[in-house]
């Protein structure tokens, strides 16, 4: 099992640069590069930059995050959708990176589940269509708060099987699966390869619905069921990667190395239960 850092996790301090350099130093395979931060990177260096880097090192891209609230937004909205989409599609293509996280929009009102899934599969196709030529895929990463339109693994995988294209997966966060009370069944159920990124975090034992991305811990310090997670990914056969990535405030205050260094020790502790690590 590859090990993943996602930026999310030092975001508040820390540089594209920074945490590379770090992650390489600590040992990580894969990075989750943020847009935002991406988008401060280029400010100063060039994306030739970023693949020299890629090149001479042992750390590799793996995904872009994200693409946020892709569905039921007004043309404008949507838009700015397909300008991001191309521009991560572009940096994809000249750094050998061709995951893109996308996420679904909150707060949208009485649309039925029906609906929902209408809506979602229409805007994954259209936006899986315009990628195809890059060779990137999109991964859905539904978000277990109630107000979050796609907030369960069976209804994200529902949708995803609806839609039925080699290059949209899923995202599987463990804080979301067990934010929502998501089954463990369905995940014994799915095909491993349409799981695209599974990012890996502990939280708080809060009540179903009331967990937010301020209540994650580092894995194995918390109340989800991380050994039944793991156990799962193995016994359906998914040995691709695991990225940690959390958003908690707490740690942002940390020295970004100690946040990098405790985020793989506590990775590694973890997953080596279940997985041959590298």
């Amino acid at each position: 099992m590859k090990i993943a850092f996602n930026q999310a996790t030092t975001m508040k301090y820390s540089t594209l640069q920074n945490d590379l350099e770090l992650c390489e130093t600590y040992g990580y395979d894969f990075i989750e590069i943020r847009l935002d931060k991406l988008r401060d990177y280029l400010r100063e260096h060039t994306a030739e930059d970023l693949k020299s880097f890629f090149d001479t090192h042992k750390i590799k891209p793996y995904a872009f995050n994200a693409l946020e609230f892709v569905t039921f937004r007004d043309k404008d909205g949507y838009q700015q959708i397909i300008d991001d989409l191309q521009f991560l599609c572009q940096m994809g293509e000249a750094l050998a990176c061709s995951t893109i996280v996308v996420v679904p929009t909150f707060d949208i009102g009485d649309y039925t589940r029906s609906q929902i899934k209408e809506e979602t599969a229409r805007v994954l196709h259209e936006l899986a269509e315009l990628a195809q030529p890059y060779g990137a895929r999109l991964a859905l990463e539904f978000c277990g708060y109630p107000n979050c339109s796609v907030n369960t693994f069976d209804q994200a995988y529902d949708i995803v099987k609806e839609v039925n294209r080699d290059n949209v997966g899923i995202v599987l966060d463990c804080f979301h699966f067990h934010a929502m009370n998501s089954r463990i069944q369905d995940l014994q159920n799915a095909d491993p390869t349409k799981l695209f990124v599974v990012h890996i975090d502990d939280c708080e034992d809060l009540p179903v619905g009331a967990l937010r991305d301020h209540h994650r811990v580092w894995p194995g310090e918390g109340a989800i069921d991380l050994d039944s997670i793991l156990s799962t990914l193995r016994e359906i056969g998914y040995r691709d990667m695991v990225s940690i990535e959390l958003f908690r405030p707490e740690y942002w205050e940390w020295d970004v190395e100690r946040t990098i260094r405790v985020a793989k020790e506590t990775t590694e502790n973890i997953v080596r239960k279940y997985f041959e690590i590298g």
